[in-house]
């Protein structure tokens, strides 16, 4: 049966059961891996999925994760490391439920991901019918949008307009709650349209012209001025990365990037300050505190960035570009707000600096560079090493040597391993670093790296790991074997819950209430338990023989690399405390003593 679409999703369709079309919506969406859970009010997907040929030959693939945080922490993985939409299926109920942490990580990182769920009947829906829930109640906190669908004629138009708006815009979750009778029912199916146009969603691109001029401007007379990039630079794709880097090299600026801004600027660069934030370089942070011209590109001014607000880059003037609008002056007042596409904004602003001829002052951002050498050569990243332990440190820059020249995407969990792989380890591309950011997931690293094997099947992909972390979704190693995914689980094993010891030792006076792990597995053993294989480094000398140990194996590896158990990540801007009031070494000392005019120089 072929008709006309009333719902002007597309042209012609044919009638089909809303199960298919969930697949057909997936397929002509490009969706090629999709990560879920079965269960009774999804069934008739799966059923539709089993029969239809582009899922028996392969083209569009179900991996069957072991938990439904999994899943999503997987397609957040996929859709990071390719620029793609994520997708998620898991049934209704605690399947839906479970998904939410990873819909509030995917909606702190702007990472886009449709999660398909199912639903009991609709006749059933609030009579507390069995493994009901409010999904589109519960998930409207922590996703871009959500949707009930009652209607068998909106399904298709439903799930386009998911991914449209999943992709668009900032990026982020949306969730697609089907019940279970309009997944049987039939209507007509409707393809997307190539044009896709929404009455109550357009995104705006292209920021203002007599905006972009005013930051061009204030950037030729600037005598302090610095970068701060962020996540939204690599949303936006690998050419607003590119127009980065020409905008910097033309004028000379320094730069420095948010964790999830990591890999947009290449780290070799000598105009790289490094990571600013709570654990940022000692440079990053001064140059912010001290800079007179702030340029803001996709980042948002969080806590972990700003420190204490009111004293937060005190005699600057600040060019804000994001393509939220809700991200402009939400923490920080600036000058100068842009609201736009990062890489449409970057390629405007680069026009116009060469068409104007625009030259810094070269005397002023002399001397300024000549100040970022001084703080430079405190080494702010240094520590004291050892031949007798490996410091987690010393691990994680041996593991940077070896996979230089390789193809390799790296994941976290979170935690102390999660900042020093962010000091230690250098990106020289985007879309290469995974992590946790805004939401701090622990468990996020290891079903992350499935996805991005998935994506990427011929790289090589590691999770740099915490022991603690780990283990809260580490059944996803079992996904790992089942699908033949060689990834590497490098652990960081310091048997304490590392960040919670470090606040408190330096916050609450080294009681440290519940922050050792004393019942840990033994992981080599655990490894093998799963049918992967397990590699244990006690000693420095053996660990450049383990890790190329654990790069040639083409399984799934646990490596669990005993570390130091007292290091501390520094420098750290203590909570609640300014950019200038760092602490670099570890003395032993309280916050307070350790602070002076320029912070704890090492010792």
């Amino acid at each position: 049966m072929t008709t006309t679409n009333k719902t002007g999703a597309g042209a012609p369709g044919r009638e089909m059961t809303g199960a298919e079309m969930v697949i057909e919506a997936l397929t002509d969406q490009g969706v090629q891996h999709i990560f879920g859970y079965p269960g009774g009010a999804v069934l008739p997907i799966y059923d539709a999925m089993f029969q239809h040929p582009l899922c028996k030959s392969d083209k569009l693939r179900h991996v069957l994760v072991r938990h439904e945080q999994g899943a999503v922490h997987a397609a957040e993985g996929y859709a990071r490391s390719t620029g793609k939409v994520g997708c998620v299926l898991v049934t209704s109920g605690p399947g839906a439920t479970n998904a939410v942490t990873g819909l509030t990580d995917a909606l702190c990182d702007s990472i886009p991901i449709v999660v398909i769920t199912g639903q009991v009947p609709t006749h059933l829906i609030g009579n507390d019918a069995f493994q009901e829930c409010d999904t589109v109640g519960i998930t409207r906190p922590c996703t871009k949008h959500n949707y009930l669908v009652k209607r068998i004629e909106d399904l298709s138009r439903v799930l386009h307009e998911a991914f449209h708006i999943a992709s668009s815009g900032r990026p982020g979750p949306v969730v697609v709650d089907i019940p279970k009778d309009i997944q049987f029912a039939k209507g007509i199916y409707s393809k997307p349209e190539k044009q896709f146009q929404h009455q109550g969603y357009k995104p705006r691109l292209d920021g203002d012209p007599n905006k972009i001029k005013q930051a061009v401007e204030m950037m030729a007379q600037a005598k302090r001025p610095l970068f701060y990039t962020g996540g939204g630079v690599i949303n936006s794709g690998p050419h607003a990365s590119a127009l980065l880097r020409e905008l910097v090299k033309t004028t000379g600026f320094p730069i420095t990037s948010t964790l999830m801004g990591l890999g947009a600027y290449q780290a070799s660069d000598p105009q790289w300050l490094g990571m600013l934030g709570m654990h940022g370089t000692w440079e990053a942070n001064w140059a912010m505190h001290d800079c007179d011209l702030m340029i803001c590109v996709g980042a948002r001014f969080d806590d972990r960035i700003t420190g204490r607000l009111d004293a937060f880059a005190p005699g600057s003037k600040k060019i804000h570009i994001d393509i939220d609008p809700s991200s402009i002056n939400k923490n920080v007042k600036v000058d100068v707000p842009i609201i736009g596409d990062c890489g449409r904004v970057l390629e405007d602003m680069l026009k116009l600096w060469r068409a104007n001829k625009a030259q810094p002052d070269k005397h002023a951002l002399a001397d300024w560079w000549k100040q970022i050498g001084k703080w430079r050569a405190r080494k702010s990243l240094s520590y004291k090493n050892s031949n007798s332990v490996i410091k987690p440190q010393y691990a994680i820059q041996r593991l940077f040597e070896a996979t230089k020249g390789r193809d390799t995407y790296i994941t976290t969990e979170v935690g102390q391993h999660q900042m020093w792989a962010a000091q230690f380890y250098g990106f020289e591309e985007p879309n290469r670093w995974m992590t946790s950011g805004g939401l701090g997931t622990m468990g996020y690293g290891l079903p992350a790296s499935v996805g991005v094997q998935l994506a990427h099947p011929e790289s090589l992909v590691i999770d740099i790991a915490g022991e603690a972390s780990v283990l809260m979704t580490m059944q996803e190693i079992s996904t790992a074997v089942q699908y033949r995914l060689p990834v590497k689980i490098f652990i960081i094993n310091n048997q304490y819950m590392g960040m919670v010891r470090q606040w408190q030792e330096l916050l609450h006076g080294g009681r440290y209430a519940e922050s050792y792990t004393e019942s840990l597995p033994d992981f080599v053993k655990l490894a093998e338990a799963y049918h992967a294989v397990g590699i244990r480094c006690e000693k420095p000398g053996d660990l450049d023989g383990a890790i190329k140990e654990m790069i040639d194996v083409k399984r799934p590896v646990i490596f669990d690399c005993v570390v130091d158990q007292k290091e501390n990540c520094f420098p750290m801007i203590p909570s609640g405390r300014a950019h200038n009031e760092m602490i670099l070494g570890d003395s032993g000392e309280s916050v307070d003593d350790a602070i002076t005019e320029e912070g704890k120089v090492m010792v």
